[in-house]
């Protein structure tokens, strides 16, 4: 486990913001420009695990790639052999799953348009580069207290095969979080951006009720439920929230995916046309959002 003030190829490890199962996520200070990024490093237990190295430079070969101010900018990459590591920009906020945990809904709810665009404008354009996130969750966006919003972890996301590419394409073992996949990813089907639109939609329902739309009694049997149980509507469990924005979310929880919204771009159109998601919050000027 890495150490506060270490310095690791160049930079200085300032404060811990996040632990994960394989990885951790460092504040650091690049001691040639004195300029704060964030650095996120194998643990020591993980750093030759050719999986584990596998999944974090996939996800900063891809993250490299993009530039959108609601994806997270990855900088560099490194692929040493004790500390394989990235470094990205320093966005001084929390996920939106720590706000969930807090019960702090209220804040959801005073920024709940600006954070629900946010994150499907990151995703329009990450799938129109070519990108399939594949892991869409409330842990997954980061949001301040402004309620601008950031998509990140790219660890298990692909691109979208056209062309004679989708002859190549051949089914693995399903990746991702089981509250948030699309039937289509719980298959393995070759993955498209219809599929993020439907974990988007699992998450909304998620920020707006405090719970996903399905729950099951064991792994297996919350999975099923994606392809079998009719999702009830937002507002059965937040009577705060419209019938439109029931439906809305509703539309993107279709289990076949043709049945959904084609692109983030369509989601975006349909978002502006909901004119109120709280019966007890009157927006102002949607269309200029």
């Amino acid at each position: 486990m890495a150490d506060i003030n270490t310095t690791i190829a160049g930079y200085r490890l300032r404060s811990l913001l996040q632990t994960g199962q394989t990885s951790q996520v460092f504040e650091v200070v690049e001691l040639q420009s004195n300029r704060h990024f964030a650095m996120k490093i194998l643990l020591p237990e993980a750093a030759d695990n050719q999986e584990q190295r596998r999944a974090l430079f996939n996800e900063a070969e891809i993250g490299v790639k993009l530039t959108h101010q609601n994806v997270i900018r990855i900088v560099k990459v490194n692929k040493a052999k004790d500390t394989p590591h990235f470094i990205m920009e320093f966005f001084p906020s929390g996920s939106l799953r720590l706000r969930v945990q807090a019960k702090d809904f209220a804040f959801i709810k005073e920024h709940a348009r600006k954070i629900f665009k946010g994150a499907a404008t990151g995703l329009a354009y990450m799938n129109a580069s070519g990108y399939v996130h594949r892991d869409v969750k409330p842990d997954n966006i980061l949001v301040n207290s402004l309620g601008d919003t950031k998509m990140i972890d790219f660890a298990i996301s692909k691109p979208i095969l056209k062309g004679f590419a989708k002859w190549f394409y051949r089914k693995s073992k399903p990746q991702g979080t089981p509250s948030f996949m699309s039937p289509e990813q719980i298959q393995d089907e070759m993955p498209d951006g219809r599929s993020d639109i439907y974990s988007y939609a699992c998450t909304l329902f998620e920020l707006t009720t405090g719970r996903p739309p399905f729950r099951g009694t064991s792994m297996n049997d919350l999975l099923g439920r994606h392809f079998t149980e009719k999702p009830s509507p937002p507002s059965a469990y937040n009577s705060d929230l419209t019938d439109e924005f029931s439906t809305f979310v509703l539309k993107m929880l279709a289990k076949k995916k043709t049945d959904r919204p084609t692109n983030f771009h369509e989601v975006l159109m349909e978002l502006r046309k909901v004119k109120q998601i709280y019966k007890s919050v009157v927006e102002k000027d949607v269309e200029e959002m």
